[in-house]
């Protein structure tokens, strides 16, 4: 499984953004939904390889909070909340976003856990970079973008008031159609990462969203 640690960046100097980040998350499928596990730190679980990546990308997008994700075993059943989860994911995770933290100028998002893990984080961060990179007025076009649909782009220039190619020559600088080719590697690197800390054959990967749990054994 996947456990996400987000910590907001800069806490002590700012605002708490907690409650804006549960909310920016609570749409993402989630095993144990995204909540306030201490201060300023949300924690979520998943058995969803994608469900992680959307998660991680939305928070590095949002720009206030550094990333862990940890791929393990969580103790099993499910408790009722997050908050009441254990096991070595949640170390894991633990570990990662500590690592995150000391990033640098890279997107402060770390994978740790299992065999693996250093292969889906560094897919992760490079499309991290590619959206901590973007302007405004870039976001400002490429949230009127549907992903992987034909004629989107025709239809955000008509609803912006803008040119095809306006929208075409954002997209492209942006790395709008690099990023979502990227996601599903992602997600299915995360995945290969949670067979191989289960001691299963890689090639029994299941990134597709929506699996849900098995809460009868300890995974």
């Amino acid at each position: 499984m996947f456990v996400l640690t987000i910590d907001q960046k800069g806490s002590r100097s700012g605002r708490d953004r907690v409650p804006d980040l549960l909310e920016l998350l609570g749409s993402v499928p989630m095993d144990r939904p995204f909540e306030r596990s201490v201060g300023d730190e949300v924690q979520g679980i998943t058995s969803d390889a994608g469900a992680a990546v959307e998660a991680a990308l939305r928070a590095l997008r949002n720009g206030h909070w550094s990333v862990g994700i940890g791929v393990g075993a969580v103790d099993l059943p499910l408790p009722a909340t997050t908050r009441e989860a254990s096991g070595p994911a949640f170390v894991a995770a633990r570990e990662a976003v500590e690592r995150a933290k000391k990033t640098g100028d890279r997107p402060p998002l770390a994978v740790a856990g299992a065999p693996g893990a250093a292969d889906a984080e560094a897919v992760l961060v490079l499309i991290g970079r590619l959206i901590r990179d973007r302007t405004p007025e870039q976001w400002r076009i490429l949230e009127h973008v549907e992903p992987g649909t034909w004629g989107s782009q025709s239809a955000a220039a008509r609803r912006l008031g803008i040119s095809p190619q306006s929208v075409g020559k954002t997209t492209a600088r942006a790395g709008w159609q690099e990023e979502w080719a990227a996601r599903p590697a992602a997600a299915v690197l995360l995945a290969r990462a949670d067979d191989l800390a289960r001691g299963n054959d890689p090639a029994s990967i299941r990134a597709t969203p929506g699996a849900a749990a098995d809460e009868t054994e300890l995974r």
